[in-house]
Protein backbone atom coordinates (compact mmCIF):
# COMPACT_ATOMS: atom_id res chain seq x y z
CA UNK A 1 0.00 0.00 0.00
CA UNK A 2 1.09 3.81 -0.06
CA UNK A 3 0.68 5.61 3.44
CA UNK A 4 0.89 9.09 3.89
CA UNK A 5 1.91 9.41 7.31
CA UNK A 6 1.35 13.44 8.92
CA UNK A 7 2.51 14.85 5.54
CA UNK A 8 3.25 18.42 4.87
CA UNK A 9 5.15 20.25 1.90
CA UNK A 10 6.02 23.63 1.37
CA UNK A 11 7.76 24.58 -1.69
CA UNK A 12 11.09 26.38 -0.13
CA UNK A 13 14.41 25.35 0.31
CA UNK A 14 14.61 26.25 4.09
CA UNK A 15 13.45 23.28 6.16
CA UNK A 16 11.95 25.96 8.72
CA UNK A 17 8.20 26.96 7.71
CA UNK A 18 7.59 30.85 8.28
CA UNK A 19 4.04 30.73 7.99
CA UNK A 20 1.41 27.80 7.88
CA UNK A 21 -0.17 29.21 5.32
CA UNK A 22 2.27 28.79 3.00
CA UNK A 23 2.15 24.89 2.88
CA UNK A 24 0.91 22.95 0.33
CA UNK A 25 0.27 19.78 2.03
CA UNK A 26 -0.57 19.65 5.66
CA UNK A 27 -0.42 17.08 8.13
CA UNK A 28 -2.24 14.30 5.10
CA UNK A 29 -3.17 10.90 6.49
CA UNK A 30 -3.84 8.66 3.41
CA UNK A 31 -3.49 5.01 2.92
CA UNK A 32 -3.98 3.70 -0.57
CA UNK A 33 -4.32 -0.61 -0.31
CA UNK A 34 -3.42 -2.21 -3.45
CA UNK A 35 -6.16 -3.30 -5.76
CA UNK A 36 -8.55 -0.20 -4.78
CA UNK A 37 -9.66 2.43 -7.54
CA UNK A 38 -9.13 5.61 -5.37
CA UNK A 39 -10.58 8.72 -6.53
CA UNK A 40 -9.16 12.16 -5.42
CA UNK A 41 -11.21 14.83 -6.13
CA UNK A 42 -10.40 19.03 -5.44
CA UNK A 43 -10.69 22.36 -6.93
CA UNK A 44 -7.65 23.83 -8.49
CA UNK A 45 -4.88 24.56 -5.88
CA UNK A 46 -6.00 22.40 -3.57
CA UNK A 47 -2.71 20.70 -3.25
CA UNK A 48 -4.05 17.17 -5.30
CA UNK A 49 -0.99 17.38 -8.27
CA UNK A 50 1.55 18.10 -4.81
CA UNK A 51 0.32 15.39 -3.55
CA UNK A 52 0.98 13.18 -6.27
CA UNK A 53 4.41 13.87 -6.77
CA UNK A 54 4.61 12.49 -3.67
CA UNK A 55 3.77 9.35 -4.32
CA UNK A 56 6.99 8.13 -6.24
CA UNK A 57 8.91 10.15 -4.78
CA UNK A 58 9.57 12.95 -7.36
CA UNK A 59 9.04 15.12 -4.05
CA UNK A 60 9.59 14.40 -0.44
CA UNK A 61 7.92 15.62 2.37
CA UNK A 62 8.92 18.25 4.62
CA UNK A 63 7.57 16.25 7.35
CA UNK A 64 5.75 12.83 7.87
CA UNK A 65 7.15 10.24 5.61
CA UNK A 66 5.51 8.31 2.47
CA UNK A 67 6.06 4.71 2.80
CA UNK A 68 5.50 2.31 -0.74
CA UNK A 69 4.97 -1.23 0.49
CA UNK A 70 7.37 0.07 3.66
CA UNK A 71 9.33 1.60 1.60
CA UNK A 72 9.74 5.18 2.84
CA UNK A 73 10.29 7.14 -0.09
CA UNK A 74 12.67 10.05 1.72
CA UNK A 75 15.43 6.47 2.12
CA UNK A 76 17.18 7.33 -1.28
CA UNK A 77 18.11 3.79 -1.36
CA UNK A 78 14.51 2.87 -2.26
CA UNK A 79 13.83 5.33 -4.72
CA UNK A 80 14.72 3.11 -7.44
CA UNK A 81 12.14 0.05 -6.11
CA UNK A 82 9.73 2.69 -4.90
CA UNK A 83 9.83 4.27 -8.77
CA UNK A 84 8.96 1.24 -10.63
CA UNK A 85 6.18 0.12 -8.32
CA UNK A 86 4.60 3.53 -8.64
CA UNK A 87 3.55 4.39 -12.32
CA UNK A 88 2.62 8.74 -12.97
CA UNK A 89 0.75 9.85 -16.23
CA UNK A 90 1.01 13.53 -16.08
CA UNK A 91 -1.68 15.84 -17.14
CA UNK A 92 -0.39 16.66 -20.42
CA UNK A 93 0.83 14.15 -22.05
CA UNK A 94 3.08 15.77 -24.74
CA UNK A 95 5.36 16.54 -21.58
CA UNK A 96 5.68 12.58 -21.22
CA UNK A 97 6.02 11.43 -24.55
CA UNK A 98 9.29 11.57 -26.01
CA UNK A 99 10.05 9.31 -28.52
CA UNK A 100 9.55 9.66 -32.29
CA UNK A 101 6.78 7.03 -33.05
CA UNK A 102 4.62 5.05 -30.17
CA UNK A 103 6.21 1.60 -29.84
CA UNK A 104 9.56 2.99 -29.16
CA UNK A 105 8.10 6.01 -26.74
CA UNK A 106 6.11 2.50 -24.91
CA UNK A 107 9.70 0.88 -25.14
CA UNK A 108 11.45 3.09 -23.59
CA UNK A 109 10.48 3.46 -19.63
CA UNK A 110 11.36 -1.06 -19.86
CA UNK A 111 14.82 0.11 -22.04
CA UNK A 112 15.63 2.29 -18.78
CA UNK A 113 14.83 -0.30 -16.79
CA UNK A 114 17.20 -2.94 -17.90
CA UNK A 115 14.43 -5.26 -19.52
CA UNK A 116 15.92 -7.73 -22.21
CA UNK A 117 14.95 -7.01 -25.55
CA UNK A 118 12.81 -10.24 -26.07
CA UNK A 119 11.00 -9.16 -23.14
CA UNK A 120 10.39 -5.84 -24.19
CA UNK A 121 8.82 -6.26 -27.55
CA UNK A 122 6.20 -8.21 -25.62
CA UNK A 123 5.88 -5.44 -22.93
CA UNK A 124 5.00 -3.09 -25.95
CA UNK A 125 2.72 -5.22 -27.68
CA UNK A 126 1.21 -6.22 -24.27
CA UNK A 127 0.71 -1.98 -23.58
CA UNK A 128 -0.41 -1.45 -26.68
CA UNK A 129 -2.98 -3.89 -26.45
CA UNK A 130 -4.52 -2.74 -23.56
CA UNK A 131 -5.19 1.17 -24.68
CA UNK A 132 -6.15 -0.04 -27.74
CA UNK A 133 -3.07 1.41 -29.64
CA UNK A 134 -1.63 -1.30 -31.62
CA UNK A 135 -2.92 -0.26 -35.16
CA UNK A 136 -0.81 3.58 -34.20
CA UNK A 137 2.46 1.63 -32.88
CA UNK A 138 4.41 3.12 -36.15
CA UNK A 139 2.47 6.39 -35.78
CA UNK A 140 4.16 9.41 -35.01
CA UNK A 141 3.10 11.10 -31.63
CA UNK A 142 2.83 13.93 -32.69
CA UNK A 143 -0.14 13.40 -35.74
CA UNK A 144 -2.46 11.78 -32.80
CA UNK A 145 -5.59 13.02 -30.78
CA UNK A 146 -5.40 14.46 -27.06
CA UNK A 147 -6.53 11.36 -25.92
CA UNK A 148 -4.93 8.81 -28.30
CA UNK A 149 -1.69 10.51 -26.72
CA UNK A 150 -2.75 9.66 -23.55
CA UNK A 151 -2.96 6.12 -23.80
CA UNK A 152 0.16 6.34 -25.31
CA UNK A 153 1.42 7.71 -22.07
CA UNK A 154 -0.15 5.30 -19.73
CA UNK A 155 0.74 2.54 -21.86
CA UNK A 156 4.56 3.65 -21.65
CA UNK A 157 3.92 3.76 -17.78
CA UNK A 158 2.22 -0.23 -18.08
CA UNK A 159 5.04 -1.81 -20.37
CA UNK A 160 6.90 -1.03 -16.56
CA UNK A 161 4.91 -3.23 -14.67
CA UNK A 162 3.73 -0.90 -11.91
CA UNK A 163 1.73 -2.03 -9.16
CA UNK A 164 0.14 1.35 -9.04
CA UNK A 165 -1.04 3.74 -11.50
CA UNK A 166 -1.43 7.36 -10.56
CA UNK A 167 -3.01 9.67 -12.76
CA UNK A 168 -2.37 13.10 -12.12
CA UNK A 169 -4.90 15.29 -13.90
CA UNK A 170 -4.72 12.88 -16.52
CA UNK A 171 -8.42 14.41 -18.66
CA UNK A 172 -8.16 17.80 -17.47
CA UNK A 173 -6.44 18.55 -21.09
CA UNK A 174 -8.82 16.25 -23.32
CA UNK A 175 -12.29 16.87 -24.73
CA UNK A 176 -15.56 15.15 -23.85
CA UNK A 177 -14.21 12.36 -26.41
CA UNK A 178 -10.78 11.92 -25.15
CA UNK A 179 -12.04 11.91 -21.54
CA UNK A 180 -14.41 8.95 -22.04
CA UNK A 181 -11.42 6.95 -24.14
CA UNK A 182 -9.67 7.21 -20.68
CA UNK A 183 -12.09 6.54 -18.27
CA UNK A 184 -13.14 3.75 -20.20
CA UNK A 185 -9.81 2.58 -20.30
CA UNK A 186 -9.36 3.17 -16.54
CA UNK A 187 -12.45 0.61 -16.11
CA UNK A 188 -10.71 -2.15 -18.04
CA UNK A 189 -7.61 -1.31 -15.78
CA UNK A 190 -9.65 -1.91 -12.85
CA UNK A 191 -8.61 -4.83 -10.30
CA UNK A 192 -5.36 -5.73 -12.71
CA UNK A 193 -3.76 -2.77 -10.97
CA UNK A 194 -3.81 -0.29 -7.83
CA UNK A 195 -6.06 3.19 -9.65
CA UNK A 196 -5.27 6.24 -7.91
CA UNK A 197 -6.85 8.65 -9.99
CA UNK A 198 -6.45 12.67 -9.35
CA UNK A 199 -9.43 15.24 -10.97
CA UNK A 200 -11.45 18.00 -10.93
CA UNK A 201 -14.12 16.53 -12.81
CA UNK A 202 -16.60 14.87 -10.19
CA UNK A 203 -18.61 12.84 -12.76
CA UNK A 204 -15.32 10.46 -13.12
CA UNK A 205 -15.87 9.69 -9.13
CA UNK A 206 -18.79 7.69 -9.46
CA UNK A 207 -17.35 4.39 -10.04
CA UNK A 208 -14.62 4.73 -7.54
CA UNK A 209 -14.17 2.54 -4.93
CA UNK A 210 -13.33 5.37 -2.89
CA UNK A 211 -13.84 9.14 -3.06
CA UNK A 212 -11.17 11.67 -1.51
CA UNK A 213 -12.28 14.95 -1.14
CA UNK A 214 -8.93 17.45 -0.71
CA UNK A 215 -9.25 21.27 0.25
CA UNK A 216 -6.18 23.71 1.29
CA UNK A 217 -4.12 20.78 1.50
CA UNK A 218 -5.88 18.87 3.42
CA UNK A 219 -8.18 15.86 3.14
CA UNK A 220 -11.34 16.97 4.37
CA UNK A 221 -13.66 13.65 3.30
CA UNK A 222 -13.56 10.37 2.48
CA UNK A 223 -16.20 7.29 1.61
CA UNK A 224 -17.63 5.67 -0.99
CA UNK A 225 -19.20 7.93 -3.90
CA UNK A 226 -22.87 7.92 -2.42
CA UNK A 227 -21.92 8.87 0.46
CA UNK A 228 -19.58 11.61 -0.32
CA UNK A 229 -22.00 12.65 -3.04
CA UNK A 230 -25.27 12.89 -0.42
CA UNK A 231 -23.14 15.87 1.13
CA UNK A 232 -24.47 18.54 -1.02
CA UNK A 233 -23.93 21.40 0.92
CA UNK A 234 -19.90 20.71 1.73
CA UNK A 235 -19.94 19.71 -1.85
CA UNK A 236 -20.32 23.18 -3.34
CA UNK A 237 -18.12 24.44 0.13
CA UNK A 238 -15.48 22.59 -1.30
CA UNK A 239 -15.16 23.98 -4.35
CA UNK A 240 -17.02 21.57 -6.62
CA UNK A 241 -20.26 20.39 -8.32
CA UNK A 242 -22.72 17.28 -7.60
CA UNK A 243 -22.81 15.71 -11.31
CA UNK A 244 -25.61 16.32 -13.31
CA UNK A 245 -27.73 13.10 -12.65
CA UNK A 246 -27.28 13.61 -8.69
CA UNK A 247 -28.16 17.40 -8.52
CA UNK A 248 -31.31 16.67 -11.10
CA UNK A 249 -31.95 14.31 -8.27
CA UNK A 250 -31.48 16.46 -5.47
CA UNK A 251 -34.08 19.01 -7.22
CA UNK A 252 -36.47 16.38 -7.52
CA UNK A 253 -36.10 15.15 -3.85
CA UNK A 254 -36.82 18.60 -2.60
CA UNK A 255 -40.22 18.18 -3.83
CA UNK A 256 -40.70 14.66 -3.31
CA UNK A 257 -38.66 13.53 -0.58
CA UNK A 258 -39.35 9.96 -0.44
CA UNK A 259 -38.38 9.51 -4.01
CA UNK A 260 -34.67 9.23 -3.63
CA UNK A 261 -33.24 7.94 -0.04
CA UNK A 262 -30.08 8.58 -1.64
CA UNK A 263 -28.79 10.19 -4.75
CA UNK A 264 -28.46 8.35 -7.82
CA UNK A 265 -24.93 8.34 -9.17
CA UNK A 266 -26.07 7.23 -12.99
CA UNK A 267 -28.65 8.42 -15.45
CA UNK A 268 -29.91 4.57 -15.31
CA UNK A 269 -30.61 4.49 -11.49
CA UNK A 270 -32.03 7.97 -11.76
CA UNK A 271 -34.70 6.51 -14.63
CA UNK A 272 -35.31 3.52 -12.45
CA UNK A 273 -36.16 5.57 -9.37
CA UNK A 274 -38.40 7.84 -11.26
CA UNK A 275 -40.54 5.06 -13.19
CA UNK A 276 -40.64 3.26 -9.57
CA UNK A 277 -42.22 6.43 -8.28
CA UNK A 278 -44.58 6.92 -11.11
Amino acid sequence: MIEFDGVSFWFSEDETLIEKKDEVLHNVELVIPKGEFVVLLGRNGSGKSTLAKHCNGLLLPKKGTVNVDGKKTNQSEFLWDIRQKVGLVFQNPDNQIIATTVEEDVAFGPENLGVPQDEIRKRIDQALNIVGMNDFRKKEPHLLSGGQKQRVAIAGVLAMQPEYLVLDEATSMLDPEGRNEIMSLISQLRGSITIFHITHYIEEAVDADRVIIMDQGQIVAQGRPTDIFNQRDQIYEWGLELPLVSETAWILRSRFPELFPSLPLQAEELVAALCSFV
